[in-house]
C-alpha cells in the first residue's frame, strides 16, 4: 500500500488550499492508498540561518540541521512517503511566508561545500510523485503563468525527491467565503488517483 503525505502551507484550516489538498488525499485514498495530512502551522519550524552546516555533509541522505526543532519530524515524515501533495496559497506573488520558511529549510537536500561554485541536489532520481497545489486572488490561468508560485512549488518537489504529475488551481479567491467548483474539486480527486496509479 502506497502513503501519500499532504503538506498544507495555508494558514487557514479548513480553507482553500486545505479543501483542495483533503480532495486530492481522497481521490489517492480510493485508489488504494493510505493517507495523511501535516499542517505546518502545527509544527515549531524556525527559520533558515543560513550556516549551511547540513550542506557540507556528503552523501545522498539529507544533511543535518543544527538547529533543533520540529523540522526533523517534518522531512522524516515526508521521507516515509511514496507521494506527496504539496499545498500553498500565492501572497505578493509567490508562496506564502510560511510555506517558504519550510522551503529555506529544505536547503538540507542541498550538497554545498564552501568554496564550490554551486549547489547540488542530493535526491538527482525523484522516486516519488507529487501533486501541486495552490490559489490566488488572480485568475488561476494568470497567476499560472505571472506568479512565482508554480516554480517554486516544483523546485520543492524536486528538492524533496518527487516528479510533479499535476497541478490544482483555485483562482479568483477573493471573496471573505470561496466556493471551490465541482469541475474543480473533480480534477483533485482525480490528480489524488493519478498520483497512485
Amino acid at each position: 500500500m502506497k502513503t501519500v503525505i499532504g503538506i498544507v502551507g495555508s494558514y487557514r484550516k479548513e480553507g482553500v488550499v486545505d479543501s483542495v489538498v483533503d480532495e486530492v488525499l481522497a481521490g489517492a485514498n480510493e485508489a488504494g492508498a493510505s493517507t495523511e495530512k501535516v499542517y505546518l502551522l502545527d509544527f515549531d519550524i524556525e527559520f533558515c540561518r543560513n550556516c549551511r552546516s547540513c550542506m557540507q555533509m556528503p552523501g545522498p541522505g539529507r544533511g543535518e540541521c543544527i538547529i533543533e526543532d520540529d523540522i526533523h519530524f517534518v522531512l522524516d515524515e515526508i521521507e516515509r512517503a511514496d507521494c506527496l501533495v504539496l499545498g500553498a496559497p500565492v501572497n505578493v506573488g509567490d508562496l506564502n511566508a510560511l510555506t517558504r520558511r519550510f522551503i529555506e529549510r529544505c536547503v538540507c537536500y542541498g550538497y554545498w561545500p564552501w568554496n564550490s561554485a554551486a549547489p547540488k541536489e542530493r535526491v538527482k532520481e525523484k522516486t516519488k510523485k507529487s501533486v501541486l497545489v495552490s490559489s490566488s486572488a488572480a485568475p488561476a490561468w494568470m497567476a499560472r503563468i505571472f506568479s512565482g508560485a508554480p516554480g517554486t512549488l516544483k523546485k520543492l518537489s524536486g528538492l524533496l525527491g518527487a516528479r510533479p504529475v499535476g497541478m490544482v488551481w483555485v483562482g479568483m479567491v477573493n471573496k471573505k467565503e470561496v466556493r471551490i467548483s465541482d469541475k474543480t474539486m473533480k480534477r483533485a480527486r482525480r490528480m489524488g488517483k493519478k498520483l497512485v496509479s
